[in-house]
């Protein structure tokens, strides 16, 4: 019996269905077509155990479909762009182009081998020109949508790489490909407006039939519908043009258990004060320098700076509250400012006992009426509790029906009203220092705005023909 000799036989038979034009696509309406795209690889040079695990998936799934029928496409890119090539172009003293297509030779060599059912014809690297003049011509087609605009916007910067983070690249306050230390910076930056899109994107969850239930409520939990109150606490004394402090929450009803005004060091208030206050200058510098993760701020030890300011209750001018800058208070959740009631959230109420601010009860267990100790008391909205003094006369009520009624009376009395926020932000664009797809806007000298090259024509007094 002949031994099997995966040099020979595989390269006899991968030469086979490379002349039958065997994964190759071709049109054929008498068969359903079929589309299998596992997701691009980095042209490092390299192919290692993950690229053969993806795309052997891929090609277990493609076969399958092409031997019962089908139609099958199944091509290969190259995601192409990114800064690895332009530190490695610098560093050789050539072009990030070529550095990056001598890769993906070098992969697709490595690849080829491998035997996979891909129509090598369709080949394509996200940084041939063919390819993202059609990603610049999406991006105009919603830029004269109005999903896309620009906008100041606090940033992590990377002061090695000179380049935006995302939250996730920043890693115990470095960069986590550089190592340098972050700065939060604050830049101008391209946004897809994406948040206009969050209810309907909530509402299509419930048609996902067959995602897995603990999937769509991560989905949920990602857009992050939340219905609260803003108001605004007023500042005892007026400082820096700020009259007082607009806060957003989702539990209005515990008003009356606040013990301090909390804000974001990129709060303007706090920007503010930090320009004629040092200390708060190094405390904010410090706090940015962290992780800007929600889950990095959560599990950060609670720390804060006390401004000095009040503001005065909302209910009760005569009581008022300290103003402190918190590290777990993001700029870009609501208004970048909250109230903190201790007794019904275990971060404010780590960051009371920390800091010696008052624990108010505002409602109690039906079954244990005791004050808090050192864990809040955080019953589900559904759960009946006793309220202590609720001003909209409530004895005993769920928690929603009482952010409902507290909404509703905050609204008739005119101190505050009603809003739904997402966690859903819109999605900025870091772009590459060079290799990346550019932009494809210029700033109009004519009338002193962005325009993409159609709006340009059109300010010059040229005539543009459609698209």
């Amino acid at each position: 019996m002949s031994r099997y000799d995966p040099a020979k036989i595989d390269a006899k038979w991968q030469q086979a269905w490379a002349e039958a034009g065997l994964f190759t696509a071709r049109e054929d309406p008498a068969r359903p077509k079929y589309y299998v795209l596992e997701m691009f690889p980095y042209p490092s040079g390299r192919i290692h155990i993950g690229h053969v695990r993806n795309y052997t998936m891929g090609d277990v799934i493609a076969r399958h479909k092409l031997v019962t029928g089908y139609n099958v496409l199944h091509p290969m890119g190259w995601d192409a762009f990114g800064m690895p090539a332009e530190n490695a172009a610098m560093a050789s003293g050539g072009h990030p182009r070529d550095w990056t297509y001598e890769n993906i030779r070098q992969m697709r060599e490595q690849m080829q081998p491998l035997g996979l059912s891909i129509d090598w014809s369709r080949e394509f690297a996200t940084c041939d020109p063919e390819y993202y003049g059609q990603q610049q011509a999406l991006f105009l087609d919603m830029l004269e949508a109005g999903l896309v605009y620009r906008k100041s916007a606090t940033v992590n910067w990377d002061p090695v790489d000179m380049t935006v983070l995302a939250n996730e690249q920043v890693i115990d306050g470095k960069g986590w490909r550089s190592g340098a230390e972050v700065e939060r910076r604050e830049l101008t930056q391209w946004f897809f407006r994406i948040s206009d899109m969050a209810e309907e994107l909530l509402d299509a969850i419930e048609g996902l039939d067959d995602w897995p239930p603990k999937v769509k409520l991560m989905q949920a939990n990602w857009i992050g519908k939340s219905r609260g109150l803003e108001m605004t606490f007023p500042l005892a004394a007026p400082a820096f043009g700020h009259a007082g402090v607009t806060v957003y929450t989702t539990r209005p009803d515990t008003l009356m258990g606040a013990s301090f005004v909390g804000v974001s060091p990129d709060h303007p208030l706090a920007r503010a004060l930090e320009a004629a206050d040092p200390a708060l200058a190094r405390f904010s510098q410090e706090v940015r320098s962290l992780g800007t993760s929600e889950e990095a701020l959560e599990k950060a030890e609670k720390r804060g700076y006390d401004t000095g300011l009040t503001v005065r209750h909302p209910l009760n001018p005569d009581r008022e509250l300290p103003v402190w800058v918190a590290n777990f208070i993001l700029m870009d959740y609501g208004t970048g400012a909250i109230f903190g009631c201790p007794a019904h959230d275990q971060r404010d109420l780590d960051f009371c006992r920390k800091y010696g601010l008052p624990v108010i009860d505002t409602f109690l267990a039906l079954d244990d009426p005791r004050p808090v100790g050192e864990t809040a008391f955080v019953p589900p909205k559904t759960e009946k509790v006793r309220w202590v003094n609720h001003f909209a006369g409530l004895e005993v009520a769920t928690g929603q029906e009482a952010i409902d009624a507290t909404i509703a009376f905050a609204e008739r009395a005119g101190w505050g009203h009603g809003v739904t926020n997402y966690r859903l932000r819109d999605w900025g664009l870091s772009r590459q220092r060079y290799w990346g797809c550019p932009i494809p806007v210029v700033h109009c000298e004519a009338c002193g705005a962005v325009r993409n090259r159609r709006i340009l024509a059109w300010c010059a007094g040229e005539s543009v023909a459609p698209g």
